[in-house]
């Protein structure tokens, strides 16, 4: 993974406006037009590059993501070498903890993606409920839309009341 940061030459914990700076300075200084051959197509990588990571840190919440996924990768890199020496002091090691540790990091690796949507949702239906378990969820569940249905009628009621939503509540009502 690239890090952004170091690509546009700021501290992970920068402003926006320090950032939108150190953009601006680094695609001036790497602008195509200034190159020639050669040097102009590593210029216009260097520019995309430097336009993605622009993009990722000047959102809030494509940053938080990138952030996290920065973090996580940073761990399973302390992790890889703490488990590359363990793995030289023991020299005994079963190949499903290696499975194990390879999925782990993967399912680290895709959060804020479409993936890591899929895994959640696998983990939720593997660990479903034992029988005993399902009654109470039937019985929470029952009880939820009881309430929801209380909150959507008093919600009505009190729509109706409104002169500005009256007529549009009465267009829905059929008779």
């Amino acid at each position: 993974m690239k890090n952004y940061y170091e690509l546009l030459e700021v501290n992970p914990k920068a402003s926006k406006e320090i950032i939108e700076k150190a953009y601006r300075v680094l695609v001036k200084k790497y602008h195509p037009d200034l190159y020639q051959g050669d040097e102009k197509l590593i210029a216009q990588k260097k520019v995309q590059e430097l336009n993605e990571a622009y993009h990722v840190l000047s959102d809030n919440f494509l940053r938080e993501q990138y952030d996290i996924e920065l973090e996580r990768e940073k761990e399973n890199k302390y992790n890889n070498i703490s488990y590359e020496t363990s793995r030289r002091k023991n020299n005994v090691r079963q190949e499903s903890n290696v499975a194990e540790n390879y999925e782990t990091q993967e399912r680290q690796h895709k959060v804020g993606t479409f993936m890591s949507l899929i895994d959640l949702s696998k983990s939720i239906f593997s660990n479903r409920p034992r029988r005993r378990e399902k009654r109470k969820l039937q019985k929470e569940d029952k009880m939820a839309a009881v309430i929801t249905f209380v909150i959507v009628v008093i919600l009505g009621i009190i729509l109706w009341f409104i002169p500005a939503t009256n007529g549009f509540l009465r267009s829905l009502i059929p008779f």
